[in-house]
């Protein structure tokens, strides 16, 4: 099958199952200017499933970095009304948002990682509104991956151009399941979550007990009313959608103040252009009290500011070592891919979703119920093939949830 042909595939996907648009829905798709070809694709197939209207908001990168790096400090202080007014206003008449990510991720490795995070918490403050509207599930939203030239010869150092651009295509049609019938593809994807999902919200957990040999050893207490979910949402309507593609994971939200001990992340973070490596983080009742990186601590540090929240836990999250993602043997430098790889957590915000009744709390209800709040969430790997993971129960019982990476024959 030709790319013209695995794009078309792709980008129906995206819209029937990623989005699951719904007839006369709004339909906003933000991209990078390099991916024209599929975003047209895309349209094509929002109007074909109903889609009353289709906005397409464009970016590049390059002119964001220029931006970054030569623009006066005070702009990254401020939203512009228009940028805050289309985001807002869109989620009132309960439009659906499709992300397609595709970035360097080296390009803003020269740029003051303060001035990112400011204009990114400046921006998620303003777009309150908007934000709830996807947190509390009244909107759909998907992100999906997509090959950019930059991105690819970062993944394939080895290739040139246009193969590196042909294989990066290549693995992402792979690991979202791109053959014969995608959206069938992934209603079978969606029943292999179900028995873990099940499994885990039964058990009535009270804490994991985290170690491996790069030296993580992490309690993680869970909160009173945890759920786990996998693979897709549910809107409050029962519409059905996948927030990423590709997914893997099954995750739920820890207990704010229930995290103890040493964290070591497995895999590098790219966060805003700019890369983290070899980092590590140190936990008291929930909180970041130490930190290191070899490459990045800047930017680490300026996630960690970005509220107080920010410091701690807000989604714990399995995948077994030995995913099809993990299989491709590859680092792809993009969280969305990268986490699918790897058991990981996100410090920041929890979903509502992951506490029973989550929905119908406000922010303060949540963090109640220690589900942390915060302007952020950052997904960061902490899988490995002899990762352990032990879950203890209310009634004292430890069962073996990981054994060297993966599963235990429970979840079979």
């Amino acid at each position: 099958m030709e790319l013209n042909t695995y794009l078309e595939e792709y980008a129906r996907l995206l819209v029937y199952s990623g989005l699951n648009v719904k007839p006369g829905q709004v339909v906003v798709c933000r991209a990078p200017v390099e991916t024209v070809e599929l975003v047209r694709k895309v349209v094509k197939k929002a109007y074909e499933k109903g889609a009353s209207n289709v906005l397409v908001k464009y970016n590049d990168e390059v002119v964001s970095h220029e931006r970054y790096k030569n623009a006066k400090d005070s702009v990254f202080e401020n939203v512009y009304e228009h940028d805050i007014c289309f985001l807002n206003d869109t989620a009132k008449e309960k439009a659906c948002y499709l992300t397609l990510v595709g970035d360097d991720p080296d390009l803003m490795s020269d740029v003051d990682p303060k001035r990112m995070s400011t204009y990114s918490k400046v921006f998620r403050s303003k777009t309150k509104y908007w934000r709830k509207q996807l947190d509390f599930m009244e909107c759909q939203w998907c992100i999906g991956a997509v090959a950019t030239p930059a991105w690819a010869k970062k993944v394939y150092p080895e290739l040139n151009e246009n193969e590196a651009l042909e294989k990066l295509w290549k693995a992402i049609f792979e690991m979202t399941r791109i053959h014969g019938d995608s959206v069938q593809n992934w209603e079978k994807h969606k029943q292999s979550f179900e028995k873990k999902v099940q499994l885990l919200n039964e058990m009535k957990i009270q804490s994991f007990h985290y170690q491996n040999s790069l030296g993580t050893d992490l309690i993680v207490e869970m909160p009173k009313g945890y759920i786990f979910a996998g693979g897709g949402s549910f809107l409050n309507d029962g519409t059905y959608y996948f927030p990423n593609m590709p997914t893997e994971e099954v995750f739920s939200c820890p207990k704010r103040s229930g995290v103890h001990g040493k964290l070591v992340a497995s895999l590098p973070l790219c966060h805003n252009g700019a890369m983290i490596e070899d980092f590590y983080f140190v936990f008291e009742n929930g909180k970041v009290v130490d930190f290191d990186a070899k490459k990045g601590k800047e930017v680490l540090q300026s996630i960690l500011d970005t509220d107080e929240g920010s410091k701690y836990l807000g989604e714990i999250a399995f995948v077994p070592y030995g995913s099809p993602i993990s299989l491709l043997n590859t680092i792809f430098y993009e969280t969305l891919i990268d986490e699918n790889a790897s058991c990981h957590f996100a410090l920041g915000t929890s979903y509502a979703e992951c506490i029973e009744g989550g929905l119908e709390m406000s922010e303060e209800e949540l963090l109640a119920h220690e589900a942390n709040q915060s302007f952020t969430h950052v997904d960061f790997m902490v899988g490995t093939d002899d990762l352990s993971i032990v879950a203890k129960c209310e009634d004292g019982k430890e069962v073996p949830i990981f054994v060297n990476g993966k599963y235990t024959q429970l979840f079979d």
